[in-house]
């Protein structure tokens, strides 16, 4: 093969001279590269799905209440995002939602309509409150908890570090559904173990409880849609779980579904027996070295107990009447050997000898 030698290129004596007077001017056009870095390395806003049917978007206007409260707490790098955008609600938010009216999460899952939706979203966060229309419909607690875990595998793919927060559904008593209510609470009792099973530490999911405390009476407008103080108490109880997960370097903002990051211990006492029932105290004890975040007791009464009324905590009973207890916002922070106590009714068929409970802890959040 034939080689080809190149001469150097000569550089006239004056030429070179005026490339070197330049050289000072060259370099001062060029954008300063700490100015490029910081351009490119800024964070991009986190991107959150409100996913669900009417409740969600149809107009959902607790997403409103919760933009502006997340706004107003300074949470303002951050975008909802759907396929479908506002619907009025007479304030200033970010609409954007996937909240489709009458959709049933079971014919979402059933015929694949969520990966395209997400592959036009690309959602950080999904905050999920999906399964009305399914529980108004007669469809088993069984087939909804697959269709979420269908759903949430379709979140993985799109996102693995998805960040999913699911809803124990708000109650529902429409006139035309004498079912429906009981339905709702059968449901939402199953939710905190399916998410306990589904939940990953790259991409928790936690349980928010929208049902605890909502009043179809006071708080819809049909016994099954919010109306404005509904929204409220939405948003309201999205708020603490959803700012937990905007911190920097959060994970699992804790919920009745995760398991226990830290030893407690929880102990039952009768305070007073009546015929047909009696009132119970737990007092639960962080017996660990660090201060804890949260906890949430397990409470399995026995001859066929079922708590009907639980205070400084929230709640949700299982079809074989045990109740799982989380704590309230205001005593969950507990310091080494610290204790909380929460007390509830019991209705029971008999009196006869001392009621009596088995009850488990666990506690989140472990403090450094």
């Amino acid at each position: 093969m034939r080689s080809t030698r190149h001469s150097p290129i000569r550089i006239p004596p004056l030429l070179g001279l005026l490339a070197v007077l330049l050289l000072p001017f060259t370099i001062a056009l060029v954008p300063p590269a700490s100015a490029a870095t910081a351009k490119g390395a800024a964070a991009e806003p986190v991107r959150i799905m409100p996913l669900g049917d009417s409740i969600t978007g149809s107009p959902g206007c607790w997403r409103a209440v919760l933009w502006n409260r997340l706004q107003n707490a300074g949470y303002t790098d951050i975008d909802f995002v759907g396929t479908l955008g506002p619907q009025g609600c007479g304030q200033a938010h970010d609409g954007d939602n996937e909240g489709h009216g009458g959709e049933l999460v079971t014919n979402v899952a059933d015929q694949h309509l969520l990966p395209a939706r997400l592959a036009a979203t690309l959602p950080d966060i999904v905050v999920m409150h999906f399964g009305t229309n399914d529980v108004w419909s007669s469809v088993s607690p069984d087939r909804i908890l697959a269709a979420y875990t269908k759903l949430v595998g379709q979140m993985r793919a799109s996102n693995p570090d998805m960040k999913i927060l699911v809803a124990q559904i708000i109650p529902m008593n429409p006139g035309t559904c004498s079912g429906c209510a009981q339905r709702v609470v059968d449901f939402n009792a199953r939710i905190p173990a399916w998410a306990q099973a589904t939940t990953t530490s790259r991409s928790p999911v936690s349980v928010v409880d929208q049902w605890t405390g909502f009043d179809t009476a006071a708080d819809t407008y049909d016994g099954v849609h919010p109306n404005s103080s509904g929204d409220n108490k939405i948003a309201a109880r999205w708020y603490p779980a959803l700012s937990a997960l905007l911190e920097p370097g959060s994970g699992d903002p804790g919920d009745p579904g995760d398991p226990g990051d830290g030893p407690c211990t929880a102990a039952f006492r009768a305070v007073n027996v009546w015929q047909g029932g009696y009132q119970g105290e737990v007092t639960v004890t962080n017996t660990s070295a660090s201060a804890v975040e949260g906890w949430t007791a397990t409470v399995v009464p026995a001859g066929g107990t079922r708590l009907t009324q639980v205070w400084n905590g929230t709640s949700s009973t299982a079809a074989d009447g045990t109740a799982t207890v989380t704590n309230a916002n205001w005593n969950g922070t507990l310091a080494p050997g610290a204790r909380a106590t929460f007390g509830f009714i019991a209705d029971t068929s008999t009196t006869s000898g001392t009621p009596s409970a088995t009850v488990t802890c666990t506690a989140r959040g472990v403090a450094g």
